[in-house]
């Protein structure tokens, strides 16, 4: 799955890109995603995600953030067991 925060130039992205950057290696440190996946700052990609609908979630949460909606990535992030 690949992501940019290029779309959104208007918005300040710097929060967001931490946020995005943080999501990024939680789920890599979760072993739900590959560690060659990239954190940004401007692009990402994500390997390996599980199926469809996890990539639409995470595509969802990933376009949300650039804009100041960072709840729908809180939720979309992996929780310990």
């Amino acid at each position: 799955m690949k992501a940019d925060t290029i779309t959104a130039p208007q918005h300040a992205v710097a929060d967001s890109v931490d946020a995005i950057r943080a999501a990024v290696i939680q789920m890599i440190r979760a072993g739900e995603i590959r560690s060659d996946s990239s954190a940004g700052p401007v692009y990402f990609v994500l390997h390996d995600v599980a199926d469809e609908s996890r990539a639409r979630e995470l595509a969802a949460a990933l376009h949300a953030a650039p804009y100041g909606n960072l709840a729908p990535l809180a939720r979309a992030m992996p929780t310990a067991s």
